[in-house]
């Protein structure tokens, strides 16, 4: 199928490695000029190389989105590039497990930061003219937390609730123009995040971190963690022509493991 992207221009954020890696694959291998923006150099210039093999204009940039000051040099720098963008990936890594029931207000405030107000500021630099071109997409990584929430993961499941209430609300708001607003659920996903958790779980079990793997995938319907690629399949989709008429939702992809339904 033709999704209609050839020419398009994107932004993924955290694009060098894992689930924006995967989608800024997905994204080239559809024709899209991708600007992927990341800490790690060295995976960010192998996936740079990968994209340009489809799209020679594709480019990394090396930004702590955590720092106003490098964001908006990332923006600048985007922008005089591509001359604006059609498609933007909102994407950041997971913050550290912490008990709800202690709370560290400077930690909470420095994920509501990084987790929160990062992507807001970002999505409001390119929303105006995505609306003016009556043409946009903006997808949100975000997890099944959203739904159910992971025993330990405070800061993930509350913050990640703020956000997809924020999506939520931009959906509504640019519909009319064009521009569609979803989050992308990961479940259990083959990536470092996945790796780190397990292996904190088996320490903490005293048993061997395949132990805790086999038996986290057992748990899946399908028997597997999902992959990167098929993560970027589903954003490929939704980035689309076909899917202008989704927006607002948040599609789970996880194997079938979520229990909600709605």
């Amino acid at each position: 199928m033709n999704f209609g992207l050839d020419g398009k221009r994107a932004l993924v954020l955290g694009g060098n490695k894992g689930l924006g890696r995967g989608v800024a694959k997905a994204l080239a291998e559809n024709g899209v000029t991708v600007a992927i923006a990341g800490r790690d150099q060295t995976a960010l210039d192998a996936t740079t190389a990968e994209l340009r093999a489809h799209t020679p204009n594709s480019f990394g940039i090396n930004a702590d989105l955590e720092d106003t000051i490098a964001l908006a040099a990332m923006l600048d720098q985007v922008d005089r590039a591509l001359g604006g963008i059609d498609i933007l990936l909102l994407n950041g890594g997971g913050p550290p497990p912490f008990a709800a029931s202690t709370p560290n207000i400077v930690q909470w405030r420095t994920q509501f930061e990084a987790m929160f107000l990062s992507g807001v500021r970002i999505a409001s630099h390119f929303v105006p003219r995505m609306r003016e071109k009556r043409w946009g997409r903006i997808l949100v990584v975000s997890s099944t937390s959203v739904r159910e929430p992971i025993a330990g993961l405070t800061a993930s499941n509350a913050l990640r609730a703020a956000v997809a209430g924020w999506a939520k609300s931009l959906a509504g708001e640019v519909a009319a123009d064009g521009v569609t607003v979803n989050l992308l659920l990961a479940g259990r996903l083959a990536t470092d995040r996945t790796d780190k958790l397990d292996r904190m779980d088996a320490e903490a079990l005293g048993i061997d971190v395949s132990v805790v793997s086999a038996q986290s995938q057992a748990e899946v319907p399908v028997g597997r963690y999902g992959t990167a690629e098929e993560f970027g399949a589903v954003a490929a989709f939704l980035a689309s022509q076909q899917a202008s008429y989704v927006t607002g939702a948040a599609i789970p992809i996880d194997g079938g493991l979520s229990h909600a339904i709605i």
